[in-house]
C-alpha cells in the first residue's frame, strides 16, 4: 500500500473507534440479523482487544441496542446461536447510543 493510503486508512479506522463509543455504527457493518458472537467478533476487529465474551453481551443487551428475533442460526460449526437485530428505537431513546466496551487492562 502506497504511504498515503496507509493513512487514509489509518484515519478512517481511528474515527471509526472514536465513534463506536457514541454512535452505533458497528450495526452499520452487521447484517440485518446477526448473533451476538458475530456482533463481539466486529467490535473486537475495530477496537482491537479480546473483549470477555459474557461480559459483552450484558452490555448488549442491558443497554438495549439489540432485540432477539426469534430465529435461530443452525451453521455456527456449534450448537444453534440466536438472531438479534438492532433496535432503532434506541436512536429516539438517547442522544449517545454507542456501544462502551472497556479494553481489558485499562482503567
Amino acid at each position: 500500500m502506497r504511504a498515503d493510503h496507509r493513512r487514509i486508512l489509518a484515519t478512517a479506522i481511528g474515527r471509526v473507534r472514536a465513534k463506536i463509543k457514541y454512535r452505533p455504527v458497528v450495526f452499520e457493518l452487521m447484517a440485518h440479523e446477526f448473533t451476538l458472537f458475530e456482533l463481539q467478533k466486529t467490535v473486537e476487529a475495530i477496537l482491537g482487544p479480546h473483549l470477555h465474551k459474557q461480559n459483552f453481551r450484558r452490555l448488549v443487551e442491558s443497554a438495549g441496542l439489540v432485540e432477539p428475533t426469534g430465529e435461530m442460526k443452525t451453521r455456527t460449526g456449534g450448537r444453534p446461536a440466536k438472531l438479534f437485530r438492532f433496535r432503532k428505537e434506541v436512536l429516539m431513546e438517547r442522544p449517545a447510543p454507542g456501544v462502551r466496551v472497556k479494553p481489558p487492562g485499562r482503567v
